[in-house]
């Protein structure tokens, strides 16, 4: 196989995000992906400086770079269809770990090691892993807030079941962070400076 990982993730800006809603303003996953980096980060901090925890912020900002990096293949499959059920769920599951040994065997062999837990948690890493899951969460309560600040309704609904799922994580981290910073977000650029 020829070595066209790189190429590859330089793709994701192709891939639109929320499929099945009408937009003011198109999300793509290179952009959600950004984002998800910089609050996966942030959470790793608030862990480290709220909870007196030893969190590795880098660690979490990497796996978030990569996060959605599958969807290059898969597409980005709506919420409502991926955990229509277990047996869905389960299959999107399987699908998704094929696209990330597929993304993994388009590296040289040397670099495969480097990227593997990435793709594939670590048990060790299994929290860091429930933070960038907390900021891709939180990513998409922001846009539901920028939508909605845009005029758009659409995402009034969306916007209740994403807090009620961010809740449901049980990621002190991510409770910290709407308590704090996520009023910001409902600011326009002047009262923001």
């Amino acid at each position: 196989m020829e070595n066209n990982f790189y190429a590859m993730m330089s793709r994701m800006k192709y891939i639109e995000r929320w499929a099945l809603m009408r937009n003011s303003r198109p999300e793509n996953v290179s952009e959600h992906t950004l984002e998800v980096s910089i609050l996966a980060h942030a959470l790793a901090v608030i862990g480290n400086k709220r909870l007196n925890k030893n969190l590795n912020g880098e660690r979490a900002a990497l796996i978030a770079l990569f996060h959605d990096s599958t969807e290059i293949i898969t597409g980005d499959m709506p919420t409502p269809i991926k955990y229509y059920n277990g047996n869905i769920q389960g299959a999107f599951k399987e699908i998704e770990a094929e696209a990330a040994r597929r993304l993994l065997s388009m590296l040289p062999e040397d670099f495969k090691e480097d990227y593997e837990s990435i793709f594939f948690p670590k048990q060790e890493e299994e929290y860091i892993w429930k933070l960038v899951k907390a900021a891709d969460k939180l990513s998409a309560l922001i846009k539901c807030i920028q939508e909605e600040k845009a005029g758009n309704t659409e995402f009034s609904s969306a916007k209740e079941s994403i807090t009620e799922a961010i809740k449901e994580l049980q990621v002190e981290e991510a409770e910290i962070f709407m308590g704090e910073f996520m009023e910001s977000y409902y600011k326009n650029l002047d009262e923001l400076t």
